[in-house]
This record gives structure tokens, sequence and C-alpha cells, in this order.
């Protein structure tokens, strides 16, 4: 695949990725204090990981974190510099660059159909991870007097983040041979 080729579909991807945040926003959880549920909005980055490559995946990935964070950036509960660069690193640019890592774990699996869904599940699990590790070090202030900031953050982004991964494996798994098919041409 040529350079225009990968660089037109992975801004595709992006584009209906943030499309599709966009949609889902007509829908809000009032509970939600940053995070939502969306519509597989995560399924055309790891797509674009699937179809391309790992460098061209998670550049795909980064760059959709910028678009969220231009569209919905939370800022730290503490107003200093590492905490806010801690929330930019974990709550974006990881958090989003880790969906491009889906293509790998595919590849590990020997390209299986059954690979699509399992890597896609992997980098939404590893995406929540990311948060998790951002809730204990920086949102935990927000934690309920006497909750533990561990169980607030499996808790508060597990509210959104199971559901999302959730939704992107079902729809991955209905992708799959469409995927497949994309890749082989």
């Amino acid at each position: 695949m040529t350079k225009t080729k990968k660089l037109t579909l992975s801004a595709i991807m992006v584009a209906l990725s943030t499309v599709l945040v966009i949609l889902s926003k007509l829908i809000p959880a009032p509970w939600m204090q940053g995070g939502s549920i969306t519509l597989a909005s995560m399924v055309p980055i790891i797509a674009a990981s699937l179809v391309i490559d790992l460098k061209w995946g998670v550049l795909t990935g980064i760059v959709f974190s910028l678009i969220q964070m231009m569209t919905g950036f939370y800022p730290p509960p503490t107003q200093n510099f590492l905490n806010f660069f801690l929330v930019i690193m974990l709550d974006y640019v990881v958090a989003f660059g880790v969906l491009g890592c889906a293509g790998l774990f595919y590849r590990l699996m020997d390209k299986k159909l059954w690979a699509i869904p399992v890597s896609g599940v992997i980098v939404t699990f590893l995406r929540y991870v990311c948060h998790i590790i951002s809730g204990i070090l920086i949102w935990g202030v927000y934690a309920e007097e006497g909750q533990g900031v561990l169980a607030y953050s499996v808790t508060y982004n597990g509210s959104y983040m199971i559901p999302e991964i959730i939704i992107t494996g079902v729809v991955l798994s209905i992708l799959s041979k469409f995927i497949i098919k994309w890749a082989n041409n």
C-alpha cells in the first residue's frame, strides 16, 4: 500500500470515528464527567490498524486522540504541569494510540477470522487500563469519602469502557469478513 493510500485511509477512518463520537453525544450519559459510550467509534481506528500496519495504526489513533482533545478536553482537578501532561498522555495519546496496536495482535494470532474481534477487545481493554491508571493518579480526588481510589477508577471508567469493549467486539465480529477482504485488496 502506498503512503498516499495509507494517509487517505487513516484520514477517512479518523473522520468516521469523529462522526461516530459526535453522533453518540446526541444521547448523553448524565452520570458522566468524562468518557462516553459511543456508537462503535473505535472500530474505524482499529480497522485501519488491521488493514495497514502497526506504525500507521498507532499514528491514526494518536491523530484521533488530538481531535478528541480539541472537541472534549477535561482539565485535571489540580492545575500543575505534571497532572496536565499525564491527562494528555494517559487519557488521550496513549489511550487512543494503543487502539492502533490491534493489527499487531491480529498478526500474532495468524490473521484468523476470530482474531479481528479478539484484537479489538484487547486494545479497547488496554485503553480501559490507561483510564484506570489516570483515575488513580489524577482523578481519584473525585472518589467519595471512604471509597478507595482504585475502586473508584475501575468503577467509573468501567461504566463507559466495559460497554465500549462489548460494542467494539460485537461490531468487529460482524465486520470481520469485510475487513479481511479489505486487507487483502
